[in-house]
């Protein structure tokens, strides 16, 4: 029969062995009268690591995050008004875009409806096409211009509007989408092709 090791017991016998090896914080002289003469032991070096649970503050150059996603200046102006982001997967209708990135920058700290949303993310052909006919058929206009397709929320509902009168719009490209609340606001999404 096999014995099994308690994990606590096994925690605990970790625990022991680091506080074996780390040593007293304090140094304390254990040196004999006699032996007062030998040079000092050599200190150990310290090595500190990470913890575990704390993720990488550095997302790969590959992904955008809510302050690469869109213009420098942009992220600037939004924080020095203490803006700040909610990073969220980004759907559109039930498709998810894989590997996309919502944000939506707003300030936290009182409540407001007052934000700006800016989305970006790879997509296939397939869901391009999936996404665009869902939010066609819930009254979202299309148009075209040099070579992509944009989606647009009927500006009669529209919550907030741009100096044209484009409300939340998404631009489809070759391969990509991407969001803002207004048509406008897509110039700041200044990730991957556009």
């Amino acid at each position: 029969m096999k014995t099994r090791f308690p994990l606590a017991a096994g925690a605990l016998l970790a625990a022991l062995s680091l506080a074996a090896c780390s040593g007293p914080s304090t140094p304390v002289d254990k040196t004999p009268a006699s032996t007062a003469s030998k040079p000092p032991a050599t200190p150990k070096a310290e090595v500190e690591t990470a913890p575990a649970d704390k993720p990488a503050t550095t997302a790969p150059a590959d992904r955008p995050t809510c302050e690469t996603m869109i213009t420098k200046g942009t992220v600037e102006a939004l924080k020095s008004q203490g803006w700040t982001f909610e990073e969220r997967e980004f759907r559109i209708g039930d498709v998810l875009v894989d590997g996309g990135l919502e944000c939506m920058w707003a300030d936290y700290s009182t409540a407001s409806d007052h934000g700006q949303m800016y989305a970006w993310g790879p997509i296939s052909a397939e869901n391009s096409r999936t996404a665009q006919a869902s939010l066609i058929s819930e009254g979202w206009l299309r148009s075209t211009s040099n070579g992509k397709t944009y989606i647009t929320e009927d500006p009669d509902y529209a919550i907030a509007k741009d100096d044209d009168g484009f409300g939340m719009t998404y631009e489809f490209g070759d391969g990509w989408v991407r969001f803002a609340d207004t048509k406008q606001g897509l110039l700041l999404v200044d990730w991957g092709e556009k």
